[in-house]
């Protein structure tokens, strides 16, 4: 016991809880890409959000917050619960047709989308050192699509750049209006319009389910709540810019779990091309940190993975009453 609390005060307890969150996701990631290839995406996220659902709504109990279930801001909500929705088929498609490593590779680029998107929705200021970060960040997206190489190109590499997109400008939104919109409303919306839009597409893809697929969706429900409890674990002890970078580890469980379950391989282009993404992303990360440089630190504030609307953000799993001041700019 004594080892364990020196542990949680350590300097080491917030990248280890984050490396051990990412972990967890790419476990999940895993148990997706096997489902997805005997059932449809609309049916794996149905049962997905079906089977998180108690979870969700036992945290979402919690939240001691004045007011109803209406969004102040049913525009903006609207938006962001429709690109979760299509950001969640679109990834876990991709998982299903990609490799882990060529999905993750893509799915990096979300930080300097959100850059860009950062300009015109947060009126945030992009200097020319971040600008550049994100036009050499897409030049190694550009890399792990190679263009030259337009048979190998599909809609698994669309749906990753979809999923990308859409994530990018949900988790925007919540950076926009989160100060102002109950953490409850941010949550359910995209969790109940996945449930109802999958569920209406699935008497036309459902395949029988047999029980040891059903335990598996179960436990990649299991395990994205507590990936995302270990988040937000991380980041009570340790500093964004430490807790952020973390996430690219994923591409390393890429790797490990693409040969050891996929036979998969990792070719050059995804290499150098996840390379080139992750540097470009770790530079936004650490200008982002620095004073007088980002008044939104808009990339900093996303707390968790790809905003899909299949699982809770890991910010909801604080104390509600703290997450107002974390949404603000």
């Amino acid at each position: 016991m004594a080892a364990f609390t020196r542990f949680q005060q350590s300097a080491f307890a917030g990248p280890a809880l984050a490396l051990t969150a990412f972990a967890l996701f790419s476990a999940h990631d895993v148990i997706v890409k096997m489902l997805g290839g005997n059932y449809s995406p609309f049916q794996i996220v149905f049962f997905s959000v079906l089977l998180g659902l108690p979870m969700a709504m036992t945290l979402l109990m919690r939240d001691s917050t004045d007011g109803n279930l209406l969004p102040r801001r049913p525009g903006w909500t609207a938006l962001r619960t429709g690109a979760a929705v299509i950001t969640g088929v679109s990834v876990f498609y991709a998982f299903s047709v990609l490799p882990l490593a060529q999905v993750y590779a893509i799915l990096f680029a979300t930080p300097l989308l959100i850059t860009l998107l950062a300009v015109p929705m947060l009126k945030e200021t992009v200097g020319l050192r971040r600008g550049g970060a994100v036009v050499v960040g897409l030049i190694g997206v550009i890399i792990v699509l190679r263009p030259n190489e337009l048979d190998g190109l599909g809609l698994g590499h669309l749906a990753a750049l979809v999923g990308a997109v859409g994530g990018s400008l949900a988790s925007i939104i919540v950076r926009k209006i989160g100060s102002e919109e109950r953490n409850v409303v941010l949550l359910l919306y995209p969790m109940m319009a996945n449930l109802l839009l999958m569920g209406l597409a699935l008497p036309f893809v459902y395949q029988p389910l047999p029980l040891v697929d059903l335990g598996a969706l179960m436990l990649m429900a299991l395990l994205a709540l507590v990936a995302s409890i270990c988040v937000i674990a991380a980041y009570k002890r340790a500093s964004a810019a430490i807790v952020a970078p973390m996430q690219y580890s994923q591409i390393v469980w890429a790797v490990i779990f693409g040969a050891l379950f996929f036979g998969e391989g990792v070719d050059l282009y995804t290499i150098i091309g996840a390379a080139v993404i992750i540097a470009s992303g770790l530079y936004i990360v650490m200008r982002e940190d620095r004073a007088n440089v980002s008044d939104n630190r808009p990339v900093l504030a996303t707390r968790t993975r790809t905003d899909t609307g299949t699982f809770m953000r890991a910010g909801a799993l604080g104390k509600f009453e703290d997450i107002e001041s974390e949404n603000k700019p």
